[in-house]
């Protein structure tokens, strides 16, 4: 089943036309699915992402594929979570959730804190910045979930254009996937060299397995994710879904190096094996990255506190007072 082919796929291959809303409804049975949708300033494309996962999958009875779409609003200075909002979402601003343990900034942390605020069996990841996608991509993230119980994550591949900042295409993305993710799989983690796309920010898991982990908070989340199911539930455990093409913004190349940072720090907690990061929360950890521009007295550095730290898994936290949540 598929067409990437599983010589090179560890656990079940899948494409996004192998299933319909209609046949995995079928198998949903009485499991519930959460999607979230983490966003940063992104209230120009916020509002599609939901109104289409919400016309396609959500019933006004609570029948449909779909039970809750949730937008976590990481401190954006736009109106992302207003049109959002308006667009039927739910929408909780990061820093509010568990204001009792706290909050950093970062994608990790939003994902975290998701947990704290969703009720879903089986949970799915996509980002607010999609600009060229279909709703295909929930369908085909929930049914290696629905269909094969050994399954606990699925990552999306797909072919990756970036628009630059006058909106026309350039080079395919994944700069830190090649230069940084790949290689440390390559000689840390060589059973999931066939991870075609170990970053991608669209993926979903059951909230048993994700509640279980530790998150980092930055840009670490997917490949901890990835890490620490393989090392808990083996390829088996991992899947991998086509959903044809994706594209989304550009990011300058200056601010891959913090994202790189982030990478870096979560594999390299996981390196020895092991779940990583089961310990106590370090989620204000930081590591500083000097990075240097011309300026005019030369080459000038410009040093940023990247965070690096994590947060403990969801189910070892105490359930909080109702003023807490």
């Amino acid at each position: 089943m598929g067409g990437l082919g599983s010589h090179v796929l560890h656990g079940p291959a899948y494409r996004a036309s192998d299933w319909t809303a209609e046949g995995l409804l079928e198998r949903k049975g009485d499991r519930t699915v959460s999607v979230v949708v983490p966003a940063k300033n992104e209230e120009s494309t916020v509002a599609a992402v939901v109104e289409r996962i919400i016309a396609d999958f959500v019933r006004a009875d609570g029948s449909g594929l779909v039970d809750e779409v949730v937008v976590i609003d990481s401190d954006s200075t736009d109106r992302t979570a207003d049109v959002a909002r308006a667009a039927g979402a739910q929408v909780f601003s990061a820093n509010e959730i568990r204001p009792d343990l706290g909050s950093v900034p970062g994608k990790g942390e939003a994902l975290w804190k998701s947990q704290h605020v969703t009720s879903g069996d089986l949970v799915v990841f996509v980002d607010a910045d999609l600009v060229d996608w279909g709703t295909h991509f929930v369908t085909g993230l929930l049914a290696p979930l629905l269909t094969d119980d050994a399954v606990q994550l699925v990552k999306a591949v797909y072919d990756r254009p970036m628009i630059d900042a006058t909106g026309r295409e350039e080079e395919t993305g994944g700069r830190v996937t090649e230069l940084v993710a790949r290689p440390w799989l390559a000689l840390h983690r060589p059973g999931l060299a066939g991870i075609v796309q170990p970053l991608s920010g669209e993926w979903a898991i059951r909230r048993e397995a994700l509640a279980s982990y530790a998150v980092p908070v930055g840009y670490g989340v997917e490949i901890a994710a990835l890490v620490d199911t393989f090392d808990r539930f083996g390829a088996d455990g991992i899947a991998q879904v086509d959903l044809g093409r994706r594209t989304h913004r550009h990011h300058r190349h200056d601010t891959l190096g913090l994202m790189a940072v982030q990478v870096l720090a979560a594999a390299d907690r996981r390196r020895g094996g092991g779940v990583g990061g089961a310990g106590g929360d370090d989620a204000g950890s930081t590591v500083s990255l000097t990075q240097y521009a011309r300026g005019t007295a030369g080459f000038e550095p410009r040093v940023t506190d990247v965070a690096t730290g994590e947060r403990p898994p969801a189910d070892s936290l105490r359930m909080p007072s109702a003023d807490a949540r």
